[in-house]
């Protein structure tokens, strides 16, 4: 039995002013899980000093999660979803535009699959 899907993205090429901006990344994210079709509960995003920014935004499909490293144009973005609502590729694209990102890597994992 398939309990959930969860996409894991490497996002490649990322201007780093973006990928400081906590509250940029913060709106971006929430605005990626809405248009998708997920339902916000909460949020937590926290800065490094001196750079990066980790959040994660619960919603009642279950999470969304993200990690930057603006010295290196880097982010690493996960959503796991229960039911087939949230629509991922929207969200794969939302992140890809507005984080700038060169190149992107996804991998998609169903939880719960006993093979």
């Amino acid at each position: 039995m398939i309990f959930g899907t969860h996409l894991l993205m490497e996002l490649h090429g990322c201007p780093a002013d973006r990928l400081v901006d906590v509250e940029w990344v913060r709106r971006l994210m929430l605005e990626a899980v809405r248009v998708a079709g997920g339902t916000y509960v909460t949020d937590v995003f926290h800065h490094f000093a001196p750079l990066g920014v980790s959040g994660v935004i619960v919603i009642a499909e279950s999470h969304a999660t993200v990690h930057t490293w603006p010295e290196h144009g880097y982010a690493a973005v996960d959503v796991f979803t229960c039911g087939a609502a949230f629509q991922h590729d929207v969200f794969v694209e939302m992140m890809r535009a507005g984080l700038v990102a060169d190149r992107v890597q996804t991998r998609v994992l169903s939880r719960g699959d006993e093979g």
